[in-house]
């Protein structure tokens, strides 16, 4: 018999076809697996230890997984809960459950696997020669480092599995970990478990429809066969293939703990209008390591937002820009004491290279610019004073010297608004075990009604 998995959504929070997902429950699954997280908005969510998305929209949502779990009967499990997995993120799901389980009568076990790292852990490691960089690492600080997470790999899912949990809250994982984590365990082909992995992780992105969200794969002794649930969706030889390009440097291998993936010999084959099967797939293992993610303080911030749109001065944006950063250098240095090299300004021209920069290819002069000011200074107090000590002159200063003073447009009031912290990632490096657990926890419980005895 395959192992079954049904992915609902590529991440909690971003809704999926239900029809679809009920589809699958009817379908028996023997797991349903989702991710819960991603770095792809930056540092944010793991340095301050919150999710990026809402928590009416991921409440929402689990209410219906956690139905179709208890319809289907098998276990749910999360990674990477609360966009981070943090140990806070995943007591952030916790308590979500933990409402909806009363809301809706449940009595469930529940595994909270912790993927936080205490800075003593990880300069122990490092006294040992057990952490090495990956490409790219910066220099290890461990001072001042808000939150550290190791991720989690397939044996560590296994190990919450092995309690009987009806609902697995794993802290930060690998995005293939949940999926790959069963079919492993019951002896399926580990380069079909890891490559289905890959390609599950994101659900229907790997279909002719990615926003549909749902998906089943089975796993078998020599690969899997994924399928979209959604009547829009279809997979195809070329669909599937291509998602190993997906957040991923190399489109045939894949690192996990524990080993890579290698997909040079997989083969690709539409069994009819919507499913594909893949075989060919090699795990080769390896060293068991994982990787580490630490975000830090990097200051603190206040943007300012002001609209030009006199065709003269939208035109000319980049030169005011230029001679108002060097005039306000001068003011901030006179009136507050602060050398450059003790804060950070910058503007960004919204219409103009906003989000390219010098890459920026434009044909014509815009209608209007927006005009965004970040702050960055060591303190929120120091960055809202510099914040309120440029707001008059980017309301007002002059392209040249001989003509009129300009009036431009700030959309709100007040024209400056304090971010707060500025988090950076300050880690990019593996950490070698010898027990995949030793650097993780379970805590199991009972929550709901008391189930007879």
């Amino acid at each position: 018999m395959p192992t079954r998995v049904l992915v609902p959504s590529g991440v909690l929070g971003l809704g999926f076809d239900h029809a679809a997902l009920m589809r699958g429950v009817a379908m028996r699954p023997d797991i349903i697996c989702i991710d819960g997280g991603s770095t792809d908005s930056g540092p944010f969510s793991l340095g301050a230890g919150v999710s990026k998305y809402s928590r009416a929209a991921t409440k929402s949502e689990w209410r219906s997984l956690m139905r179709a779990r208890a319809e289907a009967g098998v276990p749910l499990v999360i990674g990477t809960a609360g966009t981070c997995g943090t140990d806070s993120t995943v007591d952030w799901m916790y308590d979500i459950t933990t409402e909806l389980a009363a809301e809706l009568g449940q009595s469930l076990k529940i595994a909270r696997l912790y993927s936080g790292q205490p800075v003593e852990r990880i300069a122990e490691a490092m006294t040992a020669g057990r952490i090495a960089a990956l490409p790219a690492a910066p220099a290890i600080a461990l001072e001042g480092l808000a939150n550290i997470v190791a991720l989690a790999g397939a044996e560590q899912i296994q190990a919450a599995l092995a309690t009987g949990a009806d609902i697995v809250i794993a802290g930060r994982t690998t995005d293939t970990a949940t999926i790959a984590a069963l079919p492993l365990s019951r002896g399926d082909a580990a380069g079909g478990a890891w490559h289905g992995a890959k390609i599950a992780e994101c659900g229907a992105l790997c279909s002719t429809n990615p926003t549909s969200g749902v998906i089943m794969v089975d796993f078998d002794e020599t690969g899997f066969t994924v399928e979209p649930l959604a009547d829009s969706a279809a997979c195809t030889p070329h669909s599937v293939s291509a998602h190993m390009l997906y957040e991923n440097s190399d489109p045939f291998i894949l690192y996990e703990p524990g080993g890579h993936l290698d997909v040079t010999g997989a083969r690709y084959a539409a069994l009819d209008g919507r499913r594909v099967r893949v075989e060919g797939s090699r795990w080769l293992p390896g060293p068991y390591t994982v990787k580490l993610e630490g975000a830090r303080v990097a200051g603190y911030q206040t943007t300012i937002l002001a609209i030009l749109r006199n065709a003269h001065y939208a035109a000319n944006a980049q030169a005011w820009v230029d001679r108002l950063s060097g005039f306000l250098a001068r003011e901030i240095e006179t009136r507050m004491g602060l050398a450059p090299a003790d804060y950070g300004l910058e503007f960004r021209l919204i219409g103009v290279n906003g989000a390219l920069g010098p890459l920026e290819n434009r044909c014509g002069d815009p209608v209007e610019v927006g005009v965004l000011g970040i702050v960055t200074a060591r303190s929120q107090a120091e960055a809202a004073e510099i914040g309120k000590l440029i707001n008059p002159f980017v309301l007002h200063y002059p392209l040249t010297d001989d003509e009129e003073l300009p009036t431009f447009a700030f959309p709100y009031s007040p024209a400056t608004t304090d971010r707060g912290a500025l988090y950076e990632f300050a880690l990019n490096h593996v950490m070698h075990l010898d027990d995949p657990m030793a650097a993780f926890r379970i805590e199991v419980t009972q929550i709901g009604a008391e189930v007879p005895a």
